[in-house]
């Protein structure tokens, strides 16, 4: 009764005991040993011992309980030893609160039970129980407790358990030693797991093993060869273990040589076979897939792991195709496809807008009962939301039950990722409105979407949160807020978080070099990466390409040359994202020979956007039509192009005005699902209406459910280049009320319309309102729209006041709408003079002489006209010859 009583009164027994019970009595139907056997307790431990289920197991505990043997103390003692076997806490737990005094041994096997059943918070629970019945832990205690502080990535608490061991004394040992080194690391502390390593005096294969799999999972794991190296001179051989813990670091490196001294250990060892996963990884993230491919095929036991890597590898490669092909060959085998594989597949179907392969792949998801894990039902989310079916991503998150932070931060960062940063902040507030308070994953995920949209009220909300959740001094917390704010364009505040930041690693460092060469603010890059250079951080490939673009403003090719060097020297020039800086760079700098010479070297696989920095530096030149044809190329070689190639190739076929090439875009632009992407939209109305075909962008435009500003502005443009000044000014009044933010651009366009319509009245409102009542201060482009407006109504005296008026000095645009209008007006004072200034400003240009010489011909002032194109030929001007687009 006593026995029965613990457990009814145990706070653990409450919830579930009744089924414990339940399960006991079920069991108790008849005795599988005689009663006189059963008293005899050799024969119930040797019963015990041989139990091969829980069924079984369960009979034994029924018929004890009934013959009243369950209150003897070895007896329970076995009985929780073997529930824990089965990995039965539940019941287990139930029978060790009913023991007067447990032993060490007793509570190191419920610690350990915990632990591997990642139940870690209860196996912490347990220890400090220990503790406070003052109970002297052993190395197993706390080996086990070590093991759960890793689970739990409690740092706080494994620090106080490693001081709980220095003051036992135990260090030291081997076993303690080692389970301190794979907590630390687990927890990213590679110098206090370095330490812990260090004192052990003997150092076996599975401690090397430990801090392998630390370094290889670090932000610099190249280290980790060094320490292989030790460990070899210290005799300790690589085991199975070690190899295995070595192929993060290879994978993450990409090297090749790496790879294949690995690969030839392994054949000598005799572990290839075992290793086959691992040596598939590496090759595929080193950037030779068809090694990894023929490993794959010449495995005799492919297992549902070997299809995953294989799956994952050519998915990291861009292969995306290959991905799903394999996927359609593993269901054709029958091979049973794991979470890897499917989330593999899934990624691919996102990447190529495969909406109709996403939608199968998610119901054979949905057939193996796997598709409400969050691992699977995150690319699901991203696979619909990057195929533009951004309400359907919705539902299935509606439709997650219990959803906990892990799958609000999951569907964020599909959003986010997806190019669609103003759900993803609409669904933080969501989550703030139900609730939930965000921690270092959700604002991880969701500062980028601010910098996107440069919300800074909202970023500033959410650095409340990361200060709150007591996150804000985390490293990639901080960089990430760092940042937020540069992008913003608020330097002052990122960088006093830069300055306030207690540590700071090279990724913040380039967070602040990337926003001010974003931002167009070379010289402020420089300085940072000067002051990087000088601290005790090496610049990394991150820099490089974030410092590059500031050379590109500076238009220096020389510097740029410098820094191309620097990048050879230190090994960066192999990575993908560092050439195409490279290639963007010398694009940008005038030296297309060089970005080409860059762009077709073998070395680097061509993907997405190495083609798409190439169509840009065309256009950077000048150079529409080598775009284009960069582009069809592009498609020649089966690389899909993505938002990006779009809104880089359309300004081309604008330019080109070739109307027919844009079409075909523009049923590409359906077929993808990128129709409902602002800037593709922008692009396509731009597109048109330069094509000849407004009516066509006015039909986008009134289609486009998230118009920006720029898409009212490219609207207001296109009525401007047609002469459409009454459409525009509607437009104009429109975007007012909407609440549309104007800008320098709005202006430039509705009063160039005025221009060509000659509204004058309307364009003087609008010209005055800038100031008034929009607090923008008209540039020099506004004054010559304005001049040109004002000129060709023959309003000189009205033009020369607001020349007089100007706060700047004026440009060659005012000075030339002045010129314009006296040509169209025949006043040949105001042309001189014109002329005068503009001479000065852009001297030997021809077509202000030959508008003064047709304003002398209007005037029948002949000689003047004989006067001006003798000094023509003598200063040697030549007119450039015109052509036609037929």
């Amino acid at each position: 009764m006593r026995h029965l009583q613990a457990l009814t009164m145990s706070k653990h027994a409450l919830p579930s005991s009744r089924g414990f019970f339940h399960e006991l009595a079920s069991r108790n139907k008849a005795p599988i040993l005689p009663p006189n056997q059963i008293r005899n307790y050799s024969n119930y431990v040797s019963l015990l011992s041989s139990c091969k289920t829980l069924n079984s197991l369960l009979q034994i505990h029924a018929r004890l309980t009934v013959s009243g043997l369950q209150n003897d103390h070895l007896t329970n003692a076995h009985l929780i030893k073997s529930y824990l076997l089965f990995l039965k806490c539940d019941f287990a737990r139930f029978l060790f609160d009913s023991l007067p005094n447990p032993s060490v041994m007793l509570y190191n096997s419920i610690i350990r039970a915990y632990s591997r059943t990642k139940n870690h918070q209860e196996a912490i629970n347990i220890y400090h129980c220990m503790l406070n019945k003052g109970l002297e832990p052993d190395k197993y205690t706390f080996t086990f407790v070590l093991k759960a502080c890793s689970g739990a990535l409690y740092f706080k608490e494994g620090i106080l358990v490693h001081k709980d061991i220095i003051v036992r004394g135990l260090e030291r040992d081997a076993f303690i030693g080692t389970s301190l080194v794979d907590m630390y690391c687990k927890m990213g502390d590679l110098k206090l797991a370095r330490k812990v390593f260090d004192k052990m005096p003997e150092k076996d294969v599975v401690a090397w093993s430990a801090m392998i799999l630390g370094l290889s999972q670090s932000e610099d794991p190249i280290e980790v060869f060094g320490f292989i190296r030790s460990m070899q001179l210290s005799g300790v051989e690589l085991n199975l273990v070690s190899i295995l813990n070595l192929v993060p670091a290879v994978s993450r490196l990409g090297d090749i040589d790496a790879c294949r001294c690995i690969h030839g250990y392994v054949i000598r060892r005799g572990f290839d076979a075992i290793v086959s996963n691992g040596l598939i990884d590496m090759y595929s993230k080193s950037g030779n897939i068809d090694v990894g491919r023929q490993i794959f095929e010449y495995m005799p036991d492919k297992d549902d792991v070997s299809w995953g890597t294989m799956m994952a590898g050519y998915a990291h490669s861009g292969c995306f195709l290959d991905v799903l092909e394999l996927f359609d060959r593993g269901r054709g085998e029958n091979v049973r496809m794991n979470k890897v594989s499917v989330t593999s597949a899934l990624t691919a179907a996102a990447e190529m807008r495969a909406l109709g392969r996403g939608t199968e792949i998610h119901d054979f998801a949905r057939q193996q009962g796997i598709d409400s894990d969050v691992a699977v039902a995150t690319p699901i989310m991203t696979m619909y939301a990057r195929c533009g079916e951004v309400d359907t991503a919705k539902q299935l998150f509606q439709g997650i039950k219990g959803r906990d932070l892990v799958a609000w931060s999951a569907i964020i960062a599909a959003f986010v990722q997806s190019g669609y940063p103003q759900e993803a902040l609409s669904l933080f507030r969501s989550m703030q409105n139900e609730g939930l308070q965000a921690n270092k994953v959700i604002l991880l995920s969701s500062l980028p979407a601010c910098a996107e949209v440069s919300s800074l009220k909202l970023g500033k909300s959410m650095h409340c949160c990361a200060v709150k959740a007591n996150v804000d001094l985390d490293i990639s917390v901080g960089t990430a807020l760092v940042s937020m704010y540069a992008k913003c364009g608020f330097f002052a505040l990122a960088l006093t978080l830069f300055n306030r930041m207690p540590c700071k690693d090279v990724v913040t460092w380039n967070a602040m070099i990337n926003g001010y060469a974003q931002i167009g603010e070379p010289f402020p890059a420089l300085e940072m990466f000067h002051k990087l250079q000088l601290s005790e951080l090496n610049p990394n490939s991150g820099t490089m390409v974030g410092l590059l673009p500031a050379f590109a403003l500076l238009n220096n090719l020389d510097q740029g040359s410098c820094i191309h060097g620097k990048i050879i020297k230190c090994g960066f020039e192999s990575e993908c994202h560092v050439k195409t800086a490279l290639i963007d760079m010398y694009a940008k700098c005038g030296s297309l020979s060089g970005a080409e010479f860059l762009f077709h070297r073998t070395g680097c696989r061509k993907d997405e956007v190495s083609w798409n920095v190439m169509i840009a530096g065309y256009m950077h030149s000048g150079h529409a039509k080598d775009a284009f044809s960069a582009f069809c190329q592009m498609k020649l070689e089966n690389i899909q192009p993505n938002v990006v190639t779009i809104v880089t190739v359309l300004p081309a076929v604008a330019h080109l005005s070739a109307l027919r090439a844009g079409m075909t875009l523009h049923a590409y632009v359906i077929r993808m699902g990128f129709q409902s992407k602002t800037p593709v939209g922008n692009c396509l109305i731009d597109m048109y209406a330069k094509c000849g075909w407004l009516d066509h962008s006015e039909k986008i435009f009134h289609e486009m459910k998230n118009k920006d500003t720029v898409s009212w502005n490219v609207m207001l443009a296109g009525y401007a280049v047609h002469g459409r000044g009454s459409c525009a000014i509607e437009l104009f009044s429109r975007m007012q009320d909407s609440g549309i933010r104007l800008d320098s651009f709005s202006f430039i366009n509705v009063l160039s319309a005025c221009r060509h319509a000659g509204l004058i009245g309307e364009g003087r409102k609008i010209f005055d309102s800038m100031s008034k009542q929009h607090q923008l201060e008209p540039d020099l482009e506004h004054y010559a729209c304005m001049a040109d407006l004002l000129g060709r109504a023959g309003l000189f005296n009205e033009v020369l006041d607001l020349i007089k008026s100007m706060p700047m000095e004026p440009d060659a645009g005012v000075w030339g709408a002045l010129l314009g209008a006296s040509t169209m007006h025949s006043n040949v004072q105001l042309a001189e003079f014109a002329l005068d200034h503009l001479d000065k400003l852009e001297h030997k240009n021809l077509t202000h002489y030959a508008a003064l010489s047709n304003t002398y011909a209007r005037s029948g002032r002949w000689a003047d006209v004989g006067n001006t194109r003798s000094k023509i030929t003598k200063t040697g001007l030549r007119k450039s010859p015109g052509y036609s687009w037929v």
